[in-house]
């Protein structure tokens, strides 16, 4: 889990990056995480040290030493440099933990769902894959008209968003 983990967290920046670099602008929402490219890429790296820190705090593991993200305003010229810190300390808490661990008991997450080790890796996962299909129309900044974020990727990485069978 740790390696997909990884894998889809490297994916969504290089398509944030693609978005960014295509003056992709997200539809107006409530919601602060997609208020713009920079905090929805916040959001997501954010929330994968989050979830690291949420395992070891519910396991009482020691602390992982993940620093907070950086804020919107700086993360698209820090995101590479923190996505590398919190993919690395990503690779060893929980490298010893045995099985039975993973599966019970359930801790609530600090948005109140009840998850398993194990459940919180699945999440963590496809977190970054799922922030980009929750952007379900984006416009582009030259007025080019409404269109799928997704076409910021779909000629140069399709896969990102095939499904896997």
């Amino acid at each position: 889990m740790v390696l997909l983990h990884e894998e889809h967290l490297r994916r969504f920046v290089h398509v944030w990056r693609m978005a960014l670099a295509n003056s992709v602008s997200l539809p107006a929402t409530a919601d602060p995480a997609y208020a713009s490219l920079e905090a929805l890429g916040r959001h997501v790296l954010s929330a994968a040290g989050g979830y690291m820190i949420w395992m070891c705090e519910a396991l009482a593991l020691p602390d992982p030493g993940i620093r907070s993200a950086p804020d919107a305003s700086a993360i698209g010229r820090d995101a590479d440099n923190y996505m590398e810190h919190v993919l690395e300390q990503w690779r060893a808490p929980l490298r010893e933990l045995p099985n039975e661990k993973l599966e019970t008991p359930e801790y609530p997450s600090r948005w109140q769902t009840r998850y398993c080790i194990d459940s919180m890796l699945e999440h963590a996962v496809m977190h970054p894959r799922a922030c980009p299909r929750r952007t379900f129309t984006a416009r582009s900044r030259s007025g080019a008209g409404l269109w799928p974020l997704t076409a910021v990727v779909t000629t140069q990485n399709p896969e990102y968003f095939a499904k896997r069978t």
